[in-house]
């Protein structure tokens, strides 16, 4: 059995999601391994929402359904070589917030180089007018 806590470090300060003298109790008899690694926070759902609404706005300009355009930019963005050479792909809820924010950026300027289309972020002027758009499409 394996333990997870969260380990927060903000202003030189140290804090635990979890009581580390419990975590250690709750572990049978034996030697264990301690790592600590960088924590990264799965995609938001803002992140996820505005995905969905740049796809549709892509549907409605070129006919593309947005499950075909989501599938296409997983393909072309999010694929890889496994172990045994052939080449797969990943879906966009195994990423973290910044690979998403990467994966954002991408879809952003094929979009604008590939079909002309201008996908706003909510820090754009006209971001509220596009959410209104295509949010009840």
């Amino acid at each position: 059995m394996s333990q997870t806590a969260i380990l927060v470090k903000e202003k030189g300060e140290i804090t635990l999601s979890k009581s580390f003298d419990f975590m250690c109790s709750q572990l049978r008899n034996g030697r264990y391994r301690l790592t600590i690694e960088r924590y990264a926070e799965p995609r938001t759902l803002n992140q996820n929402a505005l995905m969905w609404l740049w796809f549709k706005c892509i549907e409605d300009e070129t006919g593309t359904l947005a499950i075909e355009t989501y599938n296409h930019y997983c393909k072309k963005f999010l694929a890889y070589v496994n172990d045994w050479g052939e080449e797969v792909y990943t879906t966009s809820s195994h990423l973290n917030t910044k690979q998403m924010t990467e994966f954002l950026q991408k879809i952003q300027a094929d979009a604008a180089s590939e079909f002309g289309i201008m996908l706003p972020l909510p820090a754009d002027r006209y971001y509220q007018e596009f959410i209104n758009e295509y949010k009840n499409r």
